[in-house]
């Protein structure tokens, strides 16, 4: 399969890495860096430095490949998805805007080749589980969904370290969030809803935050009273977060406060990715829940380190490019991750990183 990845970052690089090492694809990456590209140099490879934003050198560099997989900034995704359709590729990208997402449904409506967005760790492959846990259910009562990317060694006072794209950390932070309430959509505001819980001795935050349930509300509108998503933190974070985005109003000068985050907070590859679904309701006649719970860590080898971050966000989307070509997927329109059989990811070569994660036994 002839595939053209638009973005050589942090996790690009991973996607890179796994797919032209699996002798299945045929990989060329584009990146306005060339320090990124250079980056790739020892891979089986192709690679082109390009304006990620100009459309004309977009479509250009997708002639003649089967899909597309966009690792770019969220902002390009609409873009880059136009393109694709454009150039007649299939698409796959990771990001979590809502705006985007919805645009790129649109787009799909009767197209010939597939939309596949949100192919990531959240939304993605915890929509993935959350509709599997549900099937066992008659009736619905509620679906909770928790995923934090967390720094293992926290030493400032955000307990936080940058693990992954900041425009996306931002942008999650200062979007309404959807939501079922009493068995309604409602968008509810991000960093409100907080809540404590407690993981393997280790307390945690969690509060609202965007795009993280995906086509979710779409799916189990009607089928269930309660649905939400969180992200999680350790205890702290969101209150920073919230003095400086509302009541500093940096959330209307989103650009200063990244460049003071990566100015300021030290990117970390020894990260921990949090993983926590709750689903109760009826089931075989009794009032039951269900949970997953599972920490995935840091690959800390000292020849390829790999961040919990880039191992649980390129395992979900090279998994769905791999189901894809295997033909276990929709091959056209719009394709939600709920689509997606948990064991067909589980088992496949890429998704089985989430199998090799501990899972935890308890829970307070």
């Amino acid at each position: 399969m002839r595939v053209v990845l638009m973005g050589a970052g942090h996790v690009g690089q991973t996607i890179a890495a796994w797919l032209s090492k699996s002798g299945d694809y045929q990989v060329k990456v584009v990146d306005c860096s060339v320090v990124a590209l250079k980056s790739l140099a020892h891979l089986p490879l192709e690679t082109a430095l390009i304006d990620t934003s100009d459309v004309a050198e977009l479509r250009a560099c997708m002639t003649g490949f089967d899909a597309v997989i966009n690792a770019l900034p969220y902002h390009l995704a609409l873009t880059v998805a136009t393109q694709a359709k454009a150039a007649g590729c299939h698409y796959f990208d990771l990001t979590e805007d809502v705006a985007a997402t919805r645009g790129i449904m649109a787009l799909a409506a009767g197209a010939q080749t597939a939309f596949m967005p949100q192919c990531g760790l959240a939304p993605g492959f915890i929509g993935i589980v959350a509709h599997h846990m549900t099937k066992k259910f008659t009736d619905l009562h509620e679906v909770k969904m928790r995923v934090g990317a967390l720094p293992a060694f926290p030493t400032n006072s955000l307990k936080y370290n940058l693990t992954w794209s900041v425009d996306g950390l931002i942008n999650e932070y200062c979007h309404p969030c959807e939501a079922i309430r009493n068995g309604q959509v409602i968008e509810v505001l991000p960093l409100e809803g907080m809540e404590h819980f407690s993981l393997d001795g280790t307390e945690y935050e969690a509060f609202n935050t965007s795009g993280g349930l995906g086509t979710l509300c779409d799916t189990l509108k009607g089928k269930v009273q309660t649905l939400d998503y969180k992200t999680v933190r350790y205890p702290g974070h969101g209150a920073i977060m919230k003095m400086l985005l509302q009541e500093l109003g940096m959330q209307h000068d989103p650009d200063t406060l990244k460049a003071i985050l990566r100015k300021s907070i030290p990117l970390t590859m020894q990260d921990v990715v949090l993983v926590f679904v709750t689903v109760s309701g009826e089931c075989d006649g009794k009032f039951m829940q269900e949970v997953f719970a599972r920490k995935i860590f840091a690959d800390r080898s000292e020849t390829n380190p790999l961040s919990a971050i880039q191992i649980t966000t390129a395992a979900a989307i090279c998994a769905a490019v791999d189901l894809f070509r295997e033909g276990k997927l929709p091959q056209h329109g719009f394709i939600k991750q709920e689509q997606v059989s948990l064991p067909d990811l589980l088992a496949n070569r890429f998704g089985s990183a989430y199998q090799q994660s501990r899972q935890v036994e308890s829970i307070g």
